[in-house]
């Protein structure tokens, strides 16, 4: 796996509270990709400015074909959640049929008129992408604007990992953090303009996306990130106040800090928890909103995994 991906696997796991991110309305008739209403089973969005995620799937509602017409919306990336999808791709008269592993992924350009027969039941991670988006990561990360590659039933692990980490959120997307979003669509595109721009090469720039952060930026980062301690804060508001891109600034935070900017945040949650734990006798609902989860389940969760024993049963060690 890529450099840019290995330290960004360990906080995706994790699920932070904030106030759930703006949702597509439910579709009336055909949605926006072609797909009929009453023949999807799962109908899931969280949507962003500039990247939008869905879940669509047709388990036990057979759909069978998608007319989507040419937009300026950007490129669509498709990533199969399950095994056993077959479609037939029409490209004007002419048709091929492909067969979809689990991870398998689809890639396109959304100003290409599109339609599709589909052979079996489906369920996929779709992810829309502006071009002004997939311009900006490529600038950032020192490459001439791509034009990406289109794919379909091609293997890619990675995208296959991104896309399966953003399941629980779409089901549950009052406990997705903006933060985390942010760091997910950048991995995304990074590796979409890395591997699939046509000719275009990442050279090593000598170290300089890597190098670290001067130590007035890294405090005002810490700063800007203790402060909003639900996480409710974009990577691009935080990289604005150091004056540097989005991208850059992950990368750099990371060099700097040995975590990505989600994972620093939750490990100071988990700092206030242990002292309130220790020091108070608040209950367990209280000290997870005092320390920024959602509720007392998803504390739990995240202090289970840190720790490998409850909140409870690790206050009553520390008064023991």
């Amino acid at each position: 796996m890529p450099h840019d991906f290995q330290n960004l696997m360990p906080a995706i796991a994790l699920r932070t509270a904030h106030p759930p991110l703006p949702q597509a309305p439910g579709p009336v008739g055909v949605d926006p990709f072609g797909c009929t209403a009453d023949r999807l089973s799962d109908d899931q969005a969280l949507i962003g400015k500039d990247v939008q995620f869905y879940r669509k799937s047709s388990l036990g509602k057979r759909a069978t074909q998608v007319e989507m017409p040419a937009t300026d919306r950007g490129v669509l990336l498709g990533v199969s959640l399950r095994g056993g999808h077959r479609r037939r791709i029409f490209d004007g008269r002419h048709g091929r049929t492909h067969d979809f592993d689990n991870g398998a992924i689809y890639l396109r350009s959304l100003a290409v008129d599109y339609k599709a027969d589909f052979c079996s039941d489906f369920d996929f991670m779709l992810v829309e992408i502006s071009r002004t988006f997939i311009e900006r990561v490529a600038i950032e990360r020192g490459a001439a604007t791509p034009e990406l590659q289109p794919l379909a039933a091609h293997a890619d692990p990675v995208l296959a990992h991104l896309a399966h980490a953003m399941v629980p959120l779409l089901q549950h997307p009052e406990q997705a953090c903006q933060l985390f979003v942010d760091q997910l669509s950048l991995a995304i595109g990074a590796h979409l303009v890395h591997r699939y721009g046509h000719g275009t090469a990442l050279p090593e720039d000598g170290g300089k996306s890597l190098r670290r952060l001067p130590p007035r930026s890294v405090e005002r980062a810490k700063e800007m990130l203790a402060a909003r301690f639900d996480g409710n804060l974009s990577v691009g508001e935080v990289a604005d106040a150091c004056q540097l891109s989005r991208s850059h600034f992950t990368r750099a935070f990371r060099e700097s800090t040995g975590q990505t900017p989600h994972q620093w945040l939750i490990e100071r949650r988990l700092e206030r928890a242990y002292a309130l734990l220790r020091d108070t006798d608040l209950p367990l609902a209280e000290v997870a909103v005092s320390c920024g989860f959602c509720d007392q389940s998803h504390f739990t969760r995240v202090f289970s995994r840190a720790t490998g024993v409850t909140p409870g049963v690790w206050r009553r060690g520390a008064a023991g």
